[in-house]
C-alpha cells in the first residue's frame, strides 16, 4: 500500500508539473513606421486575434506605432513601454542615460539606407562633395552612418556638404516627389520605393550598405529591439517566448512577402501593398540574438564611438548592455 501511494503521489506531482501553464506577461511595445517594425507585423497581426480571444493563454502584445525615435525614447525612460524597436545607436544612448536600465535584445534590420537623386550628378561618394543632401534621423543611425562614410572618403560632412535634416522620412519623400530640378537625398527603404512610385525621375545612385562595406569589414546595422531590464527579469520565461515569437515573425515576413505586404500597408508603414511587396526584400529584415547580436552591435558602436562618443551616449556600452538569454 505504501508503495502504491508513493507511486500515485509521484505521478500526481509529475502530472501537475506537466500541466502547469507557462508564465505569461502583457507587453507594451513600440514600433517605428519603417523597416525596423516590418518584421514584427506577423506578431502584431497574431496579437490582434489572440488579445481578443478569451480562451487565449499566451503573452499579450500591445504594439503602438510612432513616427520617430524621439517620440519613443521618453516613454522607455519613464517605464511606459516594455520594449521598442529603435535605431541601433539610440539603444546605446538610452542605456547610458538610464544607467543600464535598458538592454538590447535583438538586431532587427541590417543596412537599409540608399542615396537617391533627381539628375545624374552623383555616381560615387566623391560626387557628393558640394551637394545638399536631404535626409532624416538627426542624432541617430542615418546621420552617423552618412558622416562616417563621407569622412572615410575624404569628405568633411560639416564643410564639404550641406546636410538638411527633416523630422521624418515622409517629409524628405514629399520633397522628392514634388521636385522638378536636381536633388539628392538619403532615405531608408521602404521610403525609397514609395518615392520612386510618385516620381519616376528619382533614381538610386548609391547603396549605403555597399559603401559601408568598402570602408569596413563589419556589417552595417540599422535597428535593434530593446527592452527594460526590470521587465525582463520579472518576466524571464515570458520574455524568452516573446523573443521566439519575434524571430518567427521576422522569418515569416521575409518568406511570405505577399501576405506580409498587406500587413505592412494595413499598419501604415507603407501606404499601399504593391509598394510594400517591392520594398520588403530590400529592407534586410532579420532577428539576430545572442553572441552574433552582441558582436554586430558592439562593432557598430566602436565605429560610432571613434567618430563621436556622444553618438553612443559618451561611453562604450559594457557587457550588461546585451541580453544573452
Amino acid at each position: 500500500m505504501v508503495m502504491c501511494l508513493s507511486v500515485f503521489t509521484a505521478c500526481t506531482s509529475q502530472g501537475g508539473e506537466e500541466n502547469t501553464p507557462p508564465a505569461t506577461a502583457t507587453f507594451r511595445i513600440a514600433g517605428m513606421k519603417g523597416p525596423t517594425t516590418m518584421g514584427m507585423t506577423k506578431l502584431m497581426k497574431d496579437a490582434q486575434a489572440n488579445n481578443a480571444n478569451a480562451e487565449y493563454e499566451g503573452n499579450i502584445y500591445n504594439v503602438e506605432m510612432f513616427g520617430t525615435a524621439q517620440e519613443i525614447n521618453p516613454l522607455l525612460i519613464q517605464g511606459q513601454l516594455d520594449a521598442a524597436a529603435v535605431p541601433a545607436n539610440v539603444a546605446a544612448t538610452l542605456y547610458a542615460k538610464t544607467e543600464g536600465a535598458l538592454q538590447v535584445v535583438a538586431v532587427n534590420t541590417l543596412g537599409v539606407l540608399y542615396m537617391v537623386q533627381i539628375g545624374d550628378g552623383v555616381q560615387s561618394i566623391a560626387d557628393l562633395k558640394g551637394k545638399t543632401i536631404y535626409t532624416t534621423g538627426k542624432g541617430t543611425t542615418p546621420e552617423y552612418t552618412l558622416r562616417h562614410i563621407l569622412s572615410e572618403n575624404g569628405i568633411d560632412p560639416d564643410k564639404d556638404v550641406t546636410i538638411e535634416f527633416k523630422s521624418e522620412a515622409t517629409e524628405v519623400g514629399a520633397l522628392l516627389a514634388a521636385a522638378e530640378g536636381d536633388m539628392v537625398a538619403m532615405l531608408p527603404q521602404p521610403y525609397v520605393t514609395a518615392v520612386q512610385a510618385q516620381n519616376q525621375n528619382v533614381k538610386v545612385c548609391l547603396d549605403m550598405t555597399e559603401e559601408w562595406g568598402k570602408i569596413s569589414d563589419q556589417k552595417l546595422i540599422t535597428g535593434v529591439m530593446v527592452a527594460r531590464k526590470e521587465f525582463i527579469e520579472a518576466n524571464k520565461e515570458a520574455f524568452d517566448v516573446f523573443l521566439s515569437d519575434y524571430a518567427a515573425s521576422t522569418k515569416y515576413v521575409t518568406e511570405n512577402v505577399d501576405e506580409a505586404a498587406a500587413w505592412v500597408a494595413e499598419y501604415g508603414i507603407v501606404a499601399k501593398k504593391p509598394l510594400a511587396k517591392k520594398a520588403i526584400p530590400q529592407c534586410n529584415i532579420t532577428c539576430v540574438t545572442g553572441e552574433e547580436m552582441k558582436a554586430l552591435v558592439n562593432n557598430y558602436c566602436i565605429v560610432l564611438f571613434d567618430q563621436n562618443p556622444a553618438s553612443v551616449g559618451g561611453t562604450m556600452p559594457d557587457e550588461a548592455f546585451y541580453y544573452m538569454g
